[in-house]
């Protein structure tokens, strides 16, 4: 029988599927990683979260592996190239959360561009200020989506109804253009944006993208939403910027400061950038939970369930 490892908690769905299925699911919850790296040889394959990481030291340990199951969209804990030398295939599930990222990403820009987190704290204080609550309209702004893939397009779809002028940008992709967003240069996104929304993975490109001189290039001040990875914004710029209103505001699911597994900052290494940050009034804050909603939770095990039934060519 074909063996799975769960390095990490899921959905139950995942592992019932699975079995159903023919395989044979594991799950040792008080693991860590040398214990891992002790049983891994075991198994064809594994899936995971973001516990540990699955790179070359644990993947040369991994005699039988095909496949590994990333819960998730983004693969940065994984040594894809590593891998892929060694014929194992790497799965992950972007269609399971681009429906709740999009989601949030628009509920948040509403949150920032109407003061409703402040007017929210001030009622409950029998505050009253109407005037100084005034917000600003999705209506007739220029947004700008960086990465135009599930997440991307799904935040697109969301704001179809609002009415704006939505521009895309996608440095791997051409011809991309649809009923949401048109497909634009970085050029045309710096000279028009209102708000900017990043959609991308964490790589040795995307890593720190958002500093000074980014955020410079744009001719007018801007709005920031940011659901993808903490590390694509350099903290330190974009305070600066939020301090001098090149930045107007900004949404931030995640943060540069957060720990491997996503479960936790980094308390020992939270700079003066991160305190000046969460003290800003024009900043909405969330702890990465932009793809989890109970119904994300079950749509990114079915389809990794999906996928791996079809690598296998499994039917129902």
């Amino acid at each position: 029988m074909k063996k799975v490892l769960f390095v990490d908690t899921t959905h139950p769905y995942l592992m019932e599927g699975l079995e159903k299925a023919g395989f044979q699911c594991d799950a040792f919850s008080g693991y860590k990683r040398a214990d891992f790296l002790n049983i891994i040889h075991e198994y064809e394959g594994v899936i995971i979260r973001s516990k540990i990481k699955m790179d070359e030291e644990i993947l040369s340990k991994a005699e039988k592996l095909q496949f590994i199951g990333r819960v998730g969209a983004g693969m940065e804990n994984i040594d894809v190239d590593f891998a892929q030398r060694r014929n194992i295939e790497c799965l992950n599930a972007p269609e399971g959360n681009r429906n709740a990222v999009g989601e949030q990403a628009v509920g948040m820009l509403l949150m920032l561009m109407n003061h409703l987190r402040r007017a929210d704290a001030e009622v409950r204080q029998g505050i009253w200020k109407r005037e100084e609550n005034r917000g600003l309209e999705l209506e007739g702004k220029t947004v700008g989506i960086i990465g135009y893939g599930n997440t991307g397009g799904a935040f697109a779809r969301k704001l179809s109804g609002f009415d704006v002028n939505i521009l895309a940008y996608d440095k791997y992709k051409t011809g991309f253009s649809d009923a949401y967003a048109r497909e634009a240069s970085m050029d045309e996104l710096y000279e028009q944006c209102d708000i900017v929304s990043l959609h991308l993975p964490l790589t040795d490109e995307t890593r720190f993208l958002v500093t000074d001189e980014f955020i410079n290039r744009f001719k007018k001040s801007f709005f920031l939403v940011n659901t993808a990875r903490g590390k694509i914004v350099h903290t330190a710029d974009l305070v600066k910027n939020l301090k001098s209103g090149t930045v107007r505001g900004a949404c931030l699911d995640v943060l540069e400061f957060e720990g491997l597994s996503f479960e936790h900052l980094e308390a020992s290494q939270l700079p003066r950038a991160f305190t000046d940050l969460i003290e800003m009034d024009q900043v909405v804050l969330s702890p990465h939970i932009a793809g989890w909603t109970h119904e994300s939770n079950w749509k990114l095990a079915h389809t990794l369930v999906e996928k791996i039934k079809t690598l296998y060519g499994i039917q129902d």
